[in-house]
């Protein structure tokens, strides 16, 4: 079974990669890791995310496979995105990734998954840049990894189960190098409940979430900046039950401060230093 069109009911399935080859030999500077980059701890780093998704009742599809060179793949958020019908394959922004959704394809066509739309042409989307609002609003970054022809495709194929998407201007923040999707500014922790940084917020978008009547908690800028931009990357598992990133003690206070049950794994070296968190290294294949 699949599909999905919220951020926060109740994982059920999901799609996990482990770091494979390509990442294991990746060179840090050609595919902008921190210093922090470890290969020798990434895959125990994996392990233990995995683990807290079984605990957490979560069923787990594995991606297998050559991974083509692609050193993120990883991070599986990114190259499609799950609908209430079916996978859409994306068309990732940066250059290094062009192609990882040929992964997705095989994954899906293997699990008889439906694939209801493809990002084509001059089309790219990232699935870090895509945001379930409510089951007929995907709210979608428009920035250095997401384009607007990308984005008019993921309308027209969205139209057609009717969801409406809206797109929002990104900030250039840390350079086109640097990996700034929506997603790197709001997590939603439960419903119509989100954790965000509001000084990169657009505000357009803080407002349709303020009309929608998200209570929105704003996360602490010196860890947001410490971590950059990782204390922020949480995953809901169900509403109010989040994993997340350790060593971010203001983020998780405010988290359980407003009744979000917080479950942490130590990231540094595969989450912070790849700019990938708990969010992008999922593929949410059914919720509900």
């Amino acid at each position: 079974m699949y599909g999905l069109s919220s951020m926060t009911a109740p994982l059920k399935r999901v799609a996990l990669r482990r770091p494979g080859p390509a990442m294991l030999s990746a060179d840090p500077q050609k595919w902008h890791y921190g210093p922090t980059f470890d290969p020798q701890r990434i895959g125990a780093i994996h392990d233990t995310f995995a683990g807290l998704l079984e605990k957490a009742g979560v069923e787990t599809l594995w991606m297998s496979g050559d991974d083509q060179g692609f050193a993120d793949a990883v991070f599986t958020y990114d190259a499609s995105l799950m609908t209430r019908k079916g996978a859409i394959l994306l068309s990732p922004g940066k250059l290094l990734r062009a192609g990882e959704q040929d992964l997705h394809r095989r994954f899906y066509d293997e699990h008889q998954i439906a694939i209801v739309g493809e990002i084509t042409g001059d089309g790219r989307a990232e699935g870090g840049d895509t945001l379930w609002v409510d089951d007929t609003t995907l709210a979608v970054g428009r920035g250095v990894r997401t384009n607007q022809a990308g984005i008019d495709q993921l309308s027209q194929i969205l139209g057609a189960q009717g969801v409406q998407v809206l797109a929002y201007d990104l900030p250039l923040y840390q350079g086109e190098a640097a990996c700034l999707h929506l997603m790197s500014i709001i997590s939603p922790v439960a419903e119509k409940t989100a954790l965000i940084y509001a000084p990169l917020m657009p505000v357009a978008f803080w407002q349709l979430l303020k009309d929608k009547g998200y209570r929105l908690l704003e996360a602490p800028i010196d860890e947001f900046e410490a971590s950059g931009g990782l204390n922020l990357n949480v995953l809901a598992v169900a509403p109010g039950h989040c994993i997340m990133i350790d060593g971010y003690p203001q983020t998780r206070a405010l988290m359980e401060s407003a009744g979000v049950e917080v479950q942490v794994f130590e990231g540094t070296a595969l989450c912070v230093a790849c700019e990938g968190g708990p969010t992008c290294m999922t593929r949410p294949i059914l919720r509900g």
